[in-house]
């Protein structure tokens, strides 16, 4: 995928960003940069920081230092309930659907910040088109689906927000490797669509394949950054993260 075909106006600006639990430094002074209309990810080994830099991005997590501007905004210390209105949404590790609530319920639950029903019946009509399987477990209990349905509705209750910056955290954890790339290819559909993407992901090789650049993490830190084939062609990234 060519650099050149992303926007390149700057969306999102972190800068020495740091985040601790109690005495110990998750994130240290991390410089991090998305562009309009990129698909930007994040690899590394488990414990890296990656997940602690997600959730301090949307404000789940609080900065130890360092700032977070988003369309020149600043978001720095702002509640993640504010993050989302600014038009960041999260797909978190694990999913996070709401279990008792139906796919339905979860779906209109990503749109509540908004109040233009008819834009939010066509958005949850375009979630049914882009998984057909959701809408036929519509009045299902999230709960009862497959961890890969369960990931399609949580990739679709993001974007009955309609975010402006998709963060997605470990997409592909923990499902079969079909439904992995069904994911992948939606997750490439949804950038070719103008939504700009940061992902977050431990499958270095697909998360490279489809993204334009990415940051490789190590203890908190960054230690190489490069457009995604620059770093699929690295040595040490091909040894460390890509079993070559």
């Amino acid at each position: 995928m060519d650099l050149s075909e992303a926007l390149l106006a700057s969306l999102l600006e972190a800068r020495k960003l740091c985040v601790a639990y109690g005495g110990v430094k998750a994130v240290k002074r991390v410089d991090l940069d998305v562009n309009a209309g990129e698909l930007v990810c994040l690899i590394g080994a488990n414990g890296a920081g990656k997940t602690s830099l997600l959730k301090s991005l949307c404000g789940m997590v609080p900065a130890s230092g360092g700032t977070v501007h988003f369309r020149g905004a600043s978001l720095t210390h702002k509640p993640s309930h504010e993050i989302v209105r600014h038009g960041i949404a999260l797909v978190p590790e694990g999913r996070g659907v709401f279990s008792r609530m139906t796919v339905k319920e979860n779906l209109e639950m990503g749109a509540h910040i908004r109040h233009d029903r008819a834009a939010i019946a066509s958005d949850l009509d375009s979630v049914f088109t882009r998984f057909p399987r959701l809408k036929e477990r519509a009045a299902q209990k999230a709960g009862t689906l497959s961890g890969g349905e369960q990931q399609m509705l949580a990739i679709g209750r993001a974007l009955m927000s309609r975010p402006q910056l998709l963060l997605l955290d470990e997409p592909s954890m923990g499902l079969a490797p079909l439904m992995v790339q069904k994911i992948f290819e939606t997750i490439r559909e949804i950038s070719q669509q103008g939504v700009t993407i940061l992902l977050v992901e431990q499958n270095a090789k697909l998360a490279l394949e489809v993204s334009h650049r990415g940051y490789v993490m190590e203890s908190g830190e960054v230690t190489l950054a490069d457009e995604a084939r620059a770093l699929a062609s690295n040595p040490e990234v091909r040894r460390a993260y890509l079993g070559e």
